[in-house]
């Protein structure tokens, strides 16, 4: 059997291959938190994102919101080294809320309880915002739009949901309180520390103005996978329904150069590297959950080391720069409680559970539309030998 010797060859091959890369890229990022407390720009973006997590979680208690976790992760998005960047960034994610939230609302409240058009709208909605992130040069804007959409429709279609308008608007106020916290900070960061170390302007960026086929295509499968979501309604809790939305998402958009190459692992990689960065940041968070007992100091000292842990692996080489992302929107989430006298991990496990979801998804969707692809080149092809 030389063939299947060889197949079973190639596999392990590859297995040790795909090993041999975890571990030099565990072996990097262990040498660079090495330098998690070195004086330089670094550290400066570090303070920044502490201070404005910090705010962040400080005004969505004040005003009594309902996630406080999402209003800290905005504060850390949010927040650049430039205060030009920092406003771009914070103009579009408003406005890409604002309109995700009004669209979400005005369907969900038509779908509530219609599994097969509340699919359909995920459908339609997730494949058009996802194109136009691919393509346009709103990018963060459109992406926003697409997330918040899923956040409102998906809740809308769990049992004992909040009323769609409701969920809408926490999720504006969640935006904008965290939204302003960077803001502020980016400010005051601009008049003090910023004169001696000074930021990175925003890049510019260009948007494709034809049609973009295989962006199309890539869009697509983001929308089935999220069209999908709802039908589990019955049996996962909305935190890790929503959670499943997120991750489709934020693992589809990809550069749009990489989607010419038709032998791009990106994808792949960035779902490696979600998983990793979701697993670390939620490991840890739990872990500090567990050992402050819901104390208030140490649970935010442990706020502090994570957003630096975070930052200090988004700002290092850019291999593997998403997986700081990741490490921080999962550690944020599930260790900044809504209430701190009644911290749990339970939330925290469900969101851990909508990632995976969100995974499983994009692993069964991506292959079959692959095979659908390659049928569908075969009877082209017939066709015009016929």
């Amino acid at each position: 059997m030389p063939d299947m010797r060889s197949l079973r060859d190639n596999i392990t091959a590859n297995f040790h291959e795909q090993l041999s890369g975890l571990a030099q890229l565990g072996s990097d990022l262990l040498r660079d938190l090495r330098t998690l407390a070195q004086p330089g720009p670094r550290m400066v973006d570090q303070v920044e994102a502490m201070a404005s997590v910090l705010l962040a979680i400080a005004l969505a208690q004040l005003v009594g919101t309902q996630n406080i976790g999402w209003a800290a992760f905005s504060g850390f998005m949010v927040i650049r080294s430039h205060l030009a960047a920092s406003t771009q960034r914070a103009v579009l994610r408003v406005i890409g809320t604002l309109l995700g939230a009004l669209a979400g609302w005005a369907v969900a409240t038509g779908v509530a309880g219609h599994l097969a058009i509340a699919s359909l709208s995920l459908l339609l909605a997730v494949t058009f915002t996802m194109y136009m992130a691919l393509v346009s040069r709103r990018t963060y804007a459109w992406l926003f739009s697409g997330l918040t959409f899923v956040m409102v429709v998906v809740e809308s279609g769990v049992p004992h949901a909040a009323a769609p308008a409701m969920f809408a608007k926490t999720r504006v106020t969640e935006i904008v309180l965290g939204t302003t916290a960077g803001l502020f900070v980016s400010y005051l960061s601009s008049k003090t520390l910023r004169r001696w170390v000074p930021g990175q302007r925003p890049s510019p960026v260009t948007s494709y103005r034809q049609w973009h086929p295989r962006a199309a295509w890539h869009a697509l499968q983001a929308g089935l996978a999220a069209a999908c979501i709802p039908l589990f309604s019955t049996w996962v809790s909305a935190p890790a329904l929503i959670q499943a939305g997120i991750t489709v998402m934020a693992v589809m958009l990809v550069p749009l150069a990489s989607l010419e190459d038709a032998k791009t692992t990106l994808v792949s990689r960035r779902m490696v590297h979600r998983f990793i960065g979701c697993s670390a940041g939620a490991l840890l968070a739990m872990a500090i959950l567990l050992t402050c007992h819901s104390n208030p100091l140490m649970m935010t000292a442990g706020v502090c080391v994570g957003v630096a842990i975070g930052r200090h692996i988004e700002n290092g080489p850019a291999r593997y720069s998403y997986i700081g992302v990741q490490f921080a929107l999962a550690f944020l989430v599930v260790l900044v409680p809504d209430n701190y006298a009644q911290a749990s991990i339970k939330p925290g496990m469900e969101r851990l559970s909508g990632i995976l979801m969100g995974f499983a998804l994009l692993l069964v969707i991506r292959p079959g539309f692959r095979l659908f692809k390659r049928w569908l080149q075969r009877r082209v092809a017939t066709r015009l030998d016929d």
